[in-house]
């Protein structure tokens, strides 16, 4: 091909291929065989071995989720609701029973996603693998044979040291150190402002008064005074002999008209 560089390998011998395998076998020859007693000695499995799945039934709420997610839809869950009386409530109420909760490992692939969605820690991993049937029909465990494989669950692991804490860990210290902040923090009494004295009013008629020791008093209130009506009759002083009254211009009028 143009554009690539041609290198010439050395023609091998006839027969290399078969030498090199025949050392391999002669290598392993030399070394002790092992063979594990199988059944008579158990096989020491890893931790975290999948061989059948275990079931809790006090924490499965019927969501639905292991069945949903399973791909090869070998989860058949049935249920009903009952009604549960709450004291101090309005109305009584419901909550899922399981009826049915079976599994059919002649469909099941192992994959562990109905173990990872559940929400409530209902289903686990279990080390056995020693539930081989005659009949195929056999393979369907139902929720009592599920349950049987909780006895075989290995606890969990410790939790790594520099790992990150689980979340149920965080939210539980958070909640721990709320109360405690607020208990040490000290709660101050209100004080309430003190009321200062009003300034004294000035006085438009005339100095301010003052007490004996020389501190000025404040002032009172002018008296409300009367609305303005004009001039009154002492002020225009003494009527012209011609001058009718105010109150009699109108009869004065009417008497001109009629004469």
């Amino acid at each position: 091909m143009f554009g690539m560089s041609e290198r010439s390998e050395p023609a091998g011998m006839p027969g290399s291929g078969l030498v090199k395998g025949l050392a391999v076998t002669l290598k392993t020859m030399t070394k002790r065989s092992t063979t594990q007693q199988y059944p008579d000695v158990a096989p020491d499995l890893p931790p975290r071995s999948r061989g059948v799945i275990a079931l809790l039934e006090e924490n499965c709420t019927v969501c639905m989720l292991c069945a949903r997610e399973c791909p090869d839809w070998c989860i058949y869950i049935d249920s009903h609701k009952e009604e549960v009386a709450v004291p101090g409530a309005a109305r009584p109420r419901q909550r899922n029973v399981l009826d049915r909760f079976d599994i059919d490992f002649s469909l099941c692939m192992y994959c562990g996603i109905c173990i990872e969605v559940c929400p409530f820690d209902a289903l686990y991993w279990s080390p056995e693998f020693e539930y081989a049937e005659y009949d195929i029909k056999d393979l369907l465990h139902d929720k009592d044979h599920l349950g049987e494989w909780m006895v075989t669950v290995p606890p969990p692991p410790a939790h790594d040291r520099n790992g990150e804490p689980a979340k149920e860990e965080t939210a539980a210290a958070r909640k721990a150190t709320v109360p405690a902040a607020s208990a040490a923090r000290p709660t101050t009494p209100a004080v309430r402002p003190e009321r200062r004295p009003a300034p004294p009013r000035a006085n438009p008629g005339g100095p301010t008064p003052t007490s004996g020791d020389g501190k000025a008093t404040p002032a009172s209130d002018p008296p409300a005074s009367a609305p303005d009506s004009g001039p009154t009759a002492s002020d225009r002083g003494p009527a012209a002999p011609g001058d009718a009254a105010p109150g009699d211009a109108g009869a004065g009028d009417d008497e001109g008209t009629t004469a």
